[in-house]
């Protein structure tokens, strides 16, 4: 389709960007340690980090792995949650010329084990708390090769130690493991600001990152995203979010929520790569399923951005804690990683007064692909429009275009879709058209002003009685329902239909029943789209950014 987008643009967004406005991100983020050196960068357990401190933390410890005999091109992992270790080891490892490799802390030996070999990982920075989950993998990284960081590092000799003992000792939060031949994090960084560092040759089109999908279509494989594909999505994002930042009191800088874990892609370019561009601070979150914690966090400040996904927005707001925060600041709800869903946009805006922005992407896309207008005041039920650069299609089967009005699968060209994945030549050949467009496997529909609604995944569509019925507008519907917390909807083999629908519910009203669903289900859904089969369940099975996983309830 034309791109019919760009004549809906809000005021000030330009249709493209410039991807190479940077040598590399070497070249960004080093640019912001010394344009915002005195600023604050990040926020955790009551006290503030600058730009200044994150520089010199991160430069003593690329020159570090540099002495470990890291070259350019190694593979480090990052296991950690959002603790101020993370950003200092992601720009030490780009900063010495290495491949960052993020990893999820909650991982199982066995998914641990193949991410470091699929990515064939040299050293790893590892919070103390996993580092049980590491031995148990078997890893081949050598112990001198692990930089063992604890929670309290960088938050002063008496608090980091008060710390350290809280989590090991009163929380139990640290398995036992081996520490012999490990090298602690301070030790680290003490070491490396006398040693000589040398700045190496990175190139734009170099990997940066090697980011891990979920891998819901088969094995867990890395997307491989060069410097220039994150400096494209970051410059995206900050051209999209112009009429939120140029609204800001002046001098006030940006203040994120990061609930998001880091090592997500969501987390990593919009909280970290973001800010750190436009010289904007985060609060770091490390457990977002803390409530009560999270509340603690960010009651000293007045933030003005907050990404998450649906089931945090909806956790939050629903909280007797929430009205402990002051949310008068807050310009810009970004949510991505599953579907909004009426019911949570609804409530959020009515007790915040800044409306859920949806956007849409993958790991494969840096990620974000499309957003709906920053200014915008109320749900839309779509993903918006492909952001500057950007080209969105919909194909079908034999990979033709499709108008607009009709389903097809969503495609992606721009400056931040992946250079392939990580050694799988053959899974990059079946996502990549000839023109250079990823098939995202989502299916999707445009109307005439480029707006794009996603319909569901390709093997998420239950087919009843040769009827397509899309699972996020069944739980769209019910998500508005009174006494409805949270639901899924998967299909179910039917002798009659084919599939049917079945639909879990986890209740907020204990006395919710189900004749009642049904009756709800009635008047809200056409008959072969209402449940065959309904389920009460305490919990949603989730990935651990709170992404529902409806191949486990299959």
């Amino acid at each position: 389709m034309t791109a019919a987008w760009l004549k809906h643009y809000p005021e000030g967004v330009p249709p493209s960007i410039d991807a190479d406005a940077y040598g590399s991100l070497v070249e960004l983020i080093e640019e912001s340690f010394t344009k915002y050196a005195e600023r604050p960068a990040c926020h955790f357990m009551g006290r503030s980090f600058s730009f200044r401190e994150l520089d010199r933390h991160s430069r003593a410890l690329a020159a570090q792995l540099q002495a470990m005999g890291l070259d350019r091109g190694d593979r480090v992992a990052v296991m950690m949650p959002n603790v101020p270790q993370y950003p200092v080891a992601v720009a030490a490892i780009l900063r010495a010329g290495c491949v960052l490799v993020n990893v999820n802390p909650l991982y199982t030996p066995r998914e641990l084990q193949h991410q470091l070999k699929d990515s064939g990982a040299a050293a790893i920075v590892i919070l103390e708390n996993f580092a049980a989950t590491l031995q148990a993998a078997g890893s081949s990284i050598p112990p001198e090769r692990v930089v063992l960081a604890s929670l309290g590092d960088m938050l002063g000799l008496v608090k980091g130690a008060v710390v350290n003992t809280v989590v090991r000792h009163v929380k139990k939060l640290v398995p036992a493991f081996d520490a012999r031949g490990m090298l602690r994090f301070p030790r680290a960084v003490q070491r490396g600001e006398s040693l000589p560092y040398r700045r190496p040759e990175v190139k734009a089109q170099d990997i940066a990152l090697l980011q891990y999908t979920g891998g819901t279509t088969g094995v867990s494989k890395g997307a491989v995203l060069s410097h220039r594909n994150i400096i494209a999505n970051v410059l995206q994002c900050e051209a999209w979010y112009r009429p939120v930042l140029g609204a800001l009191p002046a001098g006030e800088p940006l203040l994120t929520v990061c609930a998001l874990p880091l090592y997500h892609i969501f987390a990593f370019t919009v909280n970290m790569m973001l800010s750190l561009r436009v010289g904007g601070a985060n609060i770091l979150i490390p457990n977002p399923r803390d409530l009560p914690a999270v509340f603690k966090a960010l009651a000293p400040h007045r933030f003005h951005s907050f990404p998450a996904v649906n089931t945090l927005f909806g956790a939050l707001a629903r909280h007797p804690g929430f009205s402990t925060v002051d949310w008068s600041s807050l310009r810009l709800s970004v949510g991505g990683g599953m579907a909004v869903t009426a019911g949570v946009a609804e409530l959020w805006l009515e007790k915040t007064g800044c409306s859920i922005c949806e956007g849409y992407g993958l790991s494969e896309t840096s990620p974000t692909a499309s957003c709906n207008p920053v200014n915008s005041t109320q749900y839309t039920g779509t993903i918006g429009l492909p952001l500057p650069s950007t080209e969105f299609k919909l194909l079908d089967d034999a990979g033709h275009e499709l108008p607009p009005g009709v389903p097809g699968e969503i495609a992606i060209r721009g400056p931040q879709v992946m250079q392939g994945y990580w050694q799988r030549p053959d899974e990059t050949a079946a996502v990549m058209t000839p023109d250079g467009f990823l098939r995202t496997g989502d299916i999707g529909v445009a109307d005439e002003r480029g707006y794009f609604k996603i319909v569901d995944r390709k093997k998420d569509m239950i087919l009843v009685s040769g009827f397509n019925v899309y699972p996020n507008e069944i739980e769209d519907v019910m998500s508005r329902m009174p006494g409805v917390l949270e639901c899924a909807a998967v299909g179910v083999p039917d002798e009659k239909s084919g599939e049917a629908v079945r639909l879990v519910i986890v209740r907020q009203d204990p006395t919710l029943t189900e004749e009642q669903v049904r009756a709800y289900c009635q008047a809200n859904l056409t008959g072969y789209k209402r449940p065959r089969q309904i389920e009460f369940r305490t919990d949603l099975p989730k990935t651990p950014v709170g992404k529902i996983l409806r191949r486990e309830l299959r």
